[in-house]
């Protein structure tokens, strides 16, 4: 499969689903060890959860990028910490390919810590600005100034590899469900090739 077919399919399973659908969770950790088809995973809180990945799981790697990577006119998703005056702060930015446009098009609550939002637009304008860049984020409903500082973390996607799955690789599961038995199962994982998912 090409490269653009395969995140043209990521783009159709999506990336930003609403924290509110029904029975299925985030995941955010590491993985501590294989068991045949189960994957435990160290959770960021301590947790301990096991995931079973279907023979034909998508995965995605997220590669580092930086603020001269993002344009006007790039799609980019950014989980933001809501500012008195109606701004949102980076906490991270996810820069969409052109295969994934229109991903998750939107602003809504994310669960990335207490109150955060997660916007994904298309960028109308960049600014420099004292401590980074100001991003204007267009999506359909409306549009958000995000202040994205020189240290916050940017990465990008790239078609993975379900070899990347082994143990300490760390690993984002935007929607995962959970089985009768307590384990968890998704279609698709992100891992961080060279870095976390700071999701």
């Amino acid at each position: 499969m090409s490269r653009s077919a395969t995140l043209a399919m990521i783009a159709m399973l999506g990336f930003a689903v609403p924290a509110a659908a029904q029975d299925t969770v985030r995941v955010r950790g590491a993985i501590e060890r294989v068991e045949g088809d189960l994957y435990v995973i160290k959770t960021r809180a301590g947790a301990e959860v096991k995931v079973k990945l279907p023979d034909n799981v998508m995965v995605v790697a997220l590669t580092k990028a930086s603020l001269a990577d993002i344009k006007q006119g790039s799609y980019v998703g950014v989980a933001g910490m809501p500012q008195p005056d109606g701004s949102q702060k980076a906490l991270e930015v996810h820069i969409f390919p052109e295969a994934m446009r229109g991903t998750g098009d939107g602003h809504r609550g994310w669960d990335l810590q207490p109150s955060s939002t997660m916007t994904n637009g298309a960028v109308e304008q960049t600014a420099a600005s004292s401590e980074g860049q100001t991003l204007t984020l267009k999506y359909k409903d409306g549009e958000k100034k995000i202040l994205v500082g020189t240290d916050t973390p940017i990465v990008t996607y790239a078609p993975g590899d379900k070899s990347e799955l082994k143990a300490g690789a760390p690993i984002f599961i935007s929607a995962a469900t959970k089985l009768p038995d307590g384990t968890l199962t998704t279609p698709r994982v992100n891992v961080g090739r060279g870095v976390a998912p700071p999701m």
